[in-house]
């Protein structure tokens, strides 16, 4: 590891600063490692400090502000994928993340490195350090360090490796099964993934019960990670073995609110659970997304994910996207994303006329981002009268488009939106609400609708379709589309249920850390030619910039090898 690596008595030091727990049942005086691995109330102690250790922020490169583990992961997950669209530059390195302009030296690259192995570094000392089978308490904590271990192994693996079906050969992350951390290799991804879910089954194995909220491992949170694994390495057999394991799904009734109440709703598997007090504000996740509570509202839902959405006005999913209007100014406005000069895009804003029976779209002046002396500045190139047409997607969904410089490109018309630089405003709020504040919320890394969703993923490619269909249905069932928008009698177009399937995850699961991974594993390109600061452009789903590069901290102490491309 690097020169960072938390060696145990650092580890056992820094649980003091990040559990609220009670440390009375030992004296101050006798408080050392021994003490701590030697008592279930230790180990609880340590546990709960990886847990903390997910939230906490680390002053890394220049500052500790927004670096936590988790938004790390959730936006180096999410914002290299299509359904989000960056409204301008940032200094944050969330920008990099989205444009595929990763680098080893960026901060959140090292950090998200550096505490993942903190907190398998830390879990490894409560494996270690107790025996099994003593009691149920002392083995529901090895049954969550062994959870914590193989999650934080697998979304590293995520992260930093190609996918398992890309081949298991591949170059996977470092291996880290004991608190001995002599020797450094990257282990195969194929290596990584095989103990993984060793550990997953153990953690299954060992916990009977959870030990209160969704902020702490469970039985069935480890079974549920395990049907993700299991998917990932393309084993569907066993992906729904697994998924009828788990018992009845609990989806939650009021999905409008689920998210603001995540950490104690039935639905929630595992999330990273923060109090009122740990409301991170602009730091957040959330704050990203939202506007609201000042947040910083840079990222937008993306065009085609609204597309996918507005199929069906009635889907209750579409209450997390919050179009900014100009309330002053009702005029209906047409909005539509092409390139740029510069290999990004713009958004173009025209006002809609009639002219006899057609509708026509009026764009009063194009504004392109262009380089001058080396910075990036908005100039007028272009205004034009464009006719309005329309297309059936799939053959059966409505979708209006226009012919501009001699290409198709598909339009939103909206009541005059609140635009950031060129591109309208649609706040995302999965991310906040909880106990009323804006930005707060317990991220949720694993629920029962994905559950759900990987079974249906493996029904589809078992060519169950039916079974596919009817997990699909039970989804949109709950989100509120009518009957006549389920697919169990009605294909509406498709001609692959796996395309429906990743089209419900890619709705169901937006924002969460899911569309990338879904994507490149199933060996499928990502199309993200539309509105945003990203390029304009299709990365192919065998790119090497698909994995992100090691940490330089890492590499250049302990010399494995870097990433291809980096």
């Amino acid at each position: 590891m690097k020169t960072k690596t938390l060696y145990l008595a650092v580890a056992l030091g820094m649980m003091l600063g990040f559990s609220s727990c009670d440390l009375n049942y030992f004296p101050s005086d006798e408080l050392n490692s021994n003490a701590l691995l030697g008592d279930p109330a230790g180990a609880q102690y340590i546990v709960d400090g990886c847990y903390a250790m997910l939230k906490e922020e680390y002053e890394y490169i220049e500052y500790a502000s927004s670096n936590t583990y988790v938004r790390h992961y959730m936006q180096m997950a999410e914002f290299p994928a299509d359904n989000t669209c960056l409204s301008g530059r940032t200094t944050d390195p969330l920008y990099q993340a989205t444009c595929y302009k990763m680098t080893d030296n960026l901060k959140n690259v090292g950090l998200f490195w550096w505490v993942g192995y903190k907190v398998i570094f830390t879990a490894n000392t409560v494996i270690e350090g107790f025996e099994e089978g003593k009691t149920i308490e002392c083995d529901q904590l090895l049954g969550e360090a062994y959870f914590l271990r193989a999650m934080c192994h697998f979304q590293m693996a995520t992260i930093f490796a190609k996918p398992y079906s890309h081949g298991r050969e591949n170059p996977g992350i470092v291996l880290r099964t004991s608190t001995n951390t002599a020797e450094t290799t990257r282990a195969t991804v194929g290596e990584v993934y095989d103990q993984v879910v060793r550990d997953l089954n153990k953690a299954a194995n060992l916990m009977s019960k959870s030990r209160g909220n969704a902020g702490y491992a469970s039985k069935n949170a480890a079974l549920g990670l395990l049907s993700r694994v299991y998917l990932y390495e393309e084993k569907n057999d066993s992906v729904i073995a697994v998924v009828n394991q788990m018992g009845a799904p609990a989806l939650d009734p009021d999905y409008e609110h689920y998210f603001a109440k995540a950490l104690t709703s039935k639905e929630t598997l595992f999330c990273v659970a923060h109090t009122s007090l740990e409301d991170r504000g602009q730091a957040s996740i959330g704050s990203m997304f939202n506007g609201d509570g000042g947040g910083w509202g840079e990222v937008y839902c993306s065009d085609p994910l609204l597309n996918l959405y507005e199929r069906y006005p009635e889907d209750v999913r579409l209450t997390y996207i919050k179009p900014q209007y100009y309330e002053k100014d009702t005029l209906e406005k047409v909005y539509f994303a092409v390139p740029d000069s510069i290999g990004s895009s713009i958004e173009l804003e025209g006002v809609l006329r009639t002219d006899g029976s057609d509708l026509y779209c009026a764009i009063i002046e194009r504004v392109d981002t262009i380089k001058s002396g080396g910075k990036e500045k908005y100039d007028t190139v272009f205004s034009a009268t464009l006719p309005l047409q329309e297309e059936l997607v799939n053959g059966e969904y409505p979708q209006k488009y226009v012919t501009y410089e001699g290409k198709n490109y598909p339009v939103r018309i909206a009541k005059t939106m609140i635009k950031r630089n060129s591109f309208p405003n649609y706040f995302v709020t999965k991310f906040g609400y909880q106990d009323g504040k804006p930005q707060l919320s317990s991220p949720v890394f694993l629920r029962w609708a994905e559950v759900i969703l990987n079974r249906a993923e493996a029904y589809a490619k078992l060519g169950r379709n039916a079974e596919a269909l009817a997990d699909v249905d039970m989804i949109r069932q709950r989100a509120g589309i009518p009957a006549e928008g389920m697919f169990s009698s009605n294909m509406h177009g498709y001609t692959d249920v796996l395309d429906i399937v990743l089209d419900e995850r890619r709705m169901e699961l937006a924002f969460e850390g899911h569309r990338m991974f879904d994507v490149y594993r199933n060996k499928r390109d990502m199309d993200r030619r539309f509105g945003g600061v990203h390029p304009w452009e299709i990365v192919k789903w065998d790119d090497n910039k698909i994995q992100y590069p090691i940490p330089y901290g890492e590499w250049s102490v302990s010399h494995i090898d870097q990433n291809p491309g980096y």
